[in-house]
């Protein structure tokens, strides 16, 4: 397929693909599926052989958030039967930090919810990121707080913090329709805060939540330009008691291609299989290692997910080998990247929109409803159980 030629020969030399063509692989048929992934999946290893980095999410705060986004279990109004509990100690946070990277997680994602930390909040969270650096040698620490006040980010880099997630979520035209306490610009301001601070800056983005093929270009396209060295795709998990309950727009095909159009764009970044996998991918996440070289071990913030074990055996028996604390997640040339620019070719601008016909939510063949593979966590940080890692 020339398209497919095309995109290869793009991302091995970090060059930008067109709107058109990352809308043409969206808009792939079932039948050229395996076609699309053994492609991007020459990217994936040009720049990151068949390493697998794991990443572990520790929530330090759960539930009782004052924001509404639609998507989310925490949210102001969530009738979600989910954990609430506010605050774990710095001893307790890295307790549960110590279960994950001893199965093998090389980055502990530190997670409150709230709309973004007080001072007293960077505080705490600084102590936590202490206590953890000194329990796990060499173990990367990523805060997930929420939107950065100035000095904020500079105070939890001071404190050990190697990365801040923030993610866009979805296209800046349809951010006010899953979220109206926030803007996307301050979203994209949390980015930019991070980045100055001299911070790995993560930002992702959820597929599913009804928007259409151009939204899911525009906002990988906004990221390429943030130029974050992390991207994780979450997929959205519809919890009973959230606005967006009934949204199941996915097929695990459709969820490949979206990871395929992400590498194709982010060819030289760590791309992060998050959130919503067990739900959609299903019996297809293997396929999708082909595409993402980052995932979460064990369960998420507020839903459980694939046993550690189970996540191990699934790397080793797709051919991958999980990535060591000392290797280096980044290709080399990412450290001397300009901020926006991605290091690439190509720049950080994009072509026109082609006319390629975009696969929207309404004649994609969406999957039918599985609230049966949403599990609520109910193991882990916050309650007196052993975390899944």
């Amino acid at each position: 397929m020339d398209l497919l030629n095309t995109l290869v020969d793009k991302g091995l030399r970090r060059e930008l693909p067109t709107r058109a063509e990352a809308l043409a692989v969206l808009a792939t048929s079932d039948d050229d599926l395996l076609e699309v992934v053994a492609a991007a999946g020459k990217v994936r290893r040009q720049w990151f052989g068949r390493r697998v980095k794991l990443n572990y999410l520790v929530n330090l705060k759960s539930g009782l958030c004052p924001e509404d986004c639609s998507y989310c279990s925490q949210r102001l109004g969530s009738k979600a039967d989910i954990l609430k509990y506010t605050w774990l100690k710095p001893d307790e946070a890295s307790k549960a930090a110590a279960a994950g990277v001893a199965g093998g997680a090389k980055r502990v994602c530190l997670v409150a919810s709230g709309r973004g930390p007080t001072d007293r909040d960077v505080d705490r969270v600084s102590q936590t990121i202490e206590a953890i650096k000194e329990q796990n040698e060499g173990v990367e620490v990523c805060a997930c707080l929420g939107l950065l006040s100035d000095g904020q980010a500079e105070r939890l880099r001071s404190a050990g913090a190697d990365a801040y997630n923030h993610n866009l979520n979805t296209s800046e035209g349809t951010y006010g329709d899953i979220t109206t306490t926030h803007t996307y610009a301050d979203r994209v301001d949390t980015v930019q805060k991070a980045h100055a601070a001299g911070l790995s800056a993560c930002s992702g983005l959820i597929a599913g939540m009804g928007e259409s093929d151009e939204d899911l270009v525009d906002v990988v396209f906004a990221l390429r330009e943030l130029d974050p060295d992390s991207v994780p795709v979450n997929f959205l998990i519809p919890f009973e008691g959230t606005p967006l309950a009934e949204e199941w727009n996915l097929t695990p095909q459709r969820a490949l291609r979206i990871l395929a159009m992400v590498r194709f764009v982010c060819p030289d970044v760590e791309v992060r299989l998050a959130g919503g996998r067990e739900v959609h991918l299903r019996t297809l996440q293997p396929l999708a290692l082909h595409l993402a070289n980052s995932i979460f071990l064990g369960d998420y913030l507020t839903s459980e997910g694939q046993a550690g074990h189970a996540d191990l055996e699934m790397i080793a028996d797709a051919g991958f080998e999980v990535e060591g604390a000392d290797t280096t997640t980044l290709p080399e040339h990412r450290g001397n990247a300009p901020a926006g620019g991605c290091g690439s070719h190509g720049g950080g601008g994009c072509e026109p929109c082609g006319d390629a016909a975009p696969e929207t939510p309404e004649t994609a063949s969406a999957t039918s409803a599985r609230p049966d593979l949403v599990a609520v966590r109910r193991r882990g940080a916050g309650t007196d159980l052993a975390p899944n890692a």
